[in-house]
């Protein structure tokens, strides 16, 4: 059986390395809620490579990714990076960094919701 995934180029895997150390307060925040299955079960990486990007975080069960954006972010790059991604099969939501630190339980309860439906979804 053929792998589920090309190897990763070392670059590739060093760069999502270092964005786990220099995670934005927004990351660390969600990070705390989303990992060890924290938010109703769900298995979510952070900073996960899938070439040529880095999610920020990833449901790999509901196609999910999660985006935090910051004043740099909102661009043609991201809708471009958001469309590649929709084409693989993968929804993304996107928050602003301020809504994750000051509106935590409402982001989490969106991404439950939107995770719930993705993988009832996927698994009928």
């Amino acid at each position: 059986m053929p792998p589920k995934h090309k190897p990763l180029p070392s670059w590739h895997k060093q760069r999502a390395r270092e964005l786990r150390t220099t995670a934005t307060d927004a990351e660390v925040r969600l990070w705390y809620c989303l990992r060890s299955g924290r938010l109703g079960g769900l298995k979510f990486r952070r900073q996960h490579p899938l070439p040529p990007y880095i999610l920020d975080f990833y449901c790999e069960a509901a196609k999910l990714a999660v985006e935090l954006d910051g004043s740099q972010h909102g661009g043609e790059d991201d809708a471009a990076r958001t469309l590649d991604l929709e084409r693989e099969g993968i929804m993304v939501l996107r928050f602003w960094n301020d809504q994750a630190l000051k509106e935590t339980e409402a982001v989490l309860q969106e991404i439950y919701r939107v995770a719930s439906e993705r993988i009832a979804l996927l698994t009928l």
